[in-house]
């Protein structure tokens, strides 16, 4: 089994974002030479995400309404007496997921018609980082 690694680093400008990354996936898994296998795509932080679902706007801003109503800001989350003001990002990490996993198949990421790697941003504004780790042959 082969493996290759790379890294990204996030400094996103608002608070939460939604970026699209599987172009930027599939160039990782490009320049790893494996045709069967998987990626890991794994955000490095606590208080972001990595998810698969479609690129349609109506959807993300979908997932930013339901997480707000889950998890939403404000000063009434424990975490807060640390000194943090984030506890709702550490929330909405749960809530979405840190990591996936995506079939790699002759070479290529083997998604869905519609489907998207999206990196999730809860508490942005600094700079935060994501593995993408590549397995197989």
């Amino acid at each position: 089994m082969n493996a290759h690694a790379e890294y990204f680093t996030f400094n996103t400008d608002r608070r939460r974002e939604y970026i699209n990354i599987t172009d930027r996936v599939a160039q990782v898994v490009a320049a790893s030479g494996i045709q069967e296998g998987m990626a890991l795509v794994s955000a490095m932080h606590i208080t972001a995400g990595v998810y698969v679902n479609d690129a349609e706007s109506g959807i993300i801003r979908d997932i930013e309404e339901w997480l707000q109503r889950l998890a939403p800001e404000g000063p009434d989350y424990h975490h807060h007496r640390t000194g943090e003001v984030n506890g709702d990002a550490h929330l909405k990490n749960l809530l979405i997921g840190h990591e996936v996993i995506v079939p790699i198949t002759d070479g290529r990421m083997d998604l869905g018609r519609w489907q998207q790697i999206y990196y999730a941003e809860f508490d942005g504004q600094r700079p935060k980082r994501l593995i993408v780790k590549v397995l197989g042959e």
